[in-house]
């Protein structure tokens, strides 16, 4: 049974604590699946993602392709990652539910604490998610480094 880990970013943006998290994933032999909103913003990722540091490069996908399924990492806006993740990472306030953090090894819910909306529904997710059973954790970047807050 799978957790759920709420980040909030305040210090830095998605594009510089994304690698990060999906750099942790990785090592530990986790399957990703990047689950945003809009497919603008999920091809924006992609193209940070790509442009990062050759010695952290991070192999990856933007769902649609030809090798989705072959994808260590897919960036995608469906409810269903043809990768078979392990790790599911929420961004932008997209949807999850209890029935997926208990299937999967991590579920990361990653939101940008400077945005009312993205804080209100973030909170929304964590009240459904341990109201029906889910552990979870909540880390701020507060004092410039990560801290966990709260568990449930």
């Amino acid at each position: 049974m799978g957790a759920a880990y709420f980040y909030h970013l305040t210090q830095r943006g998605l594009e510089d604590t994304l690698p990060m998290l999906l750099s942790k994933s990785l090592q530990a032999g986790w399957r990703v699946a990047v689950r945003g909103t809009d497919r603008g913003r999920m091809e924006w990722l992609d193209q940070r993602l790509w442009l990062g540091p050759e010695e952290g490069f991070l192999p990856h996908g933007l769902a649609g392709g030809p090798h989705d399924a072959d994808q260590p990492v897919l960036l995608t806006t469906a409810s269903e990652a043809a990768n078979s993740p392990t790790c599911l990472m929420i961004v932008d306030g997209a949807q999850i539910a209890p029935d997926e953090v208990k299937a999967m090894d991590r579920v990361c819910v990653i939101f940008d604490g400077h945005d009312p909306e993205a804080l209100q529904t973030a909170r929304g997710q964590w009240k459904e998610l341990t109201g029906a059973g889910c552990s979870a954790q909540y880390w701020s970047e507060d004092s410039g480094r990560w801290e966990k807050k709260a568990e449930a």
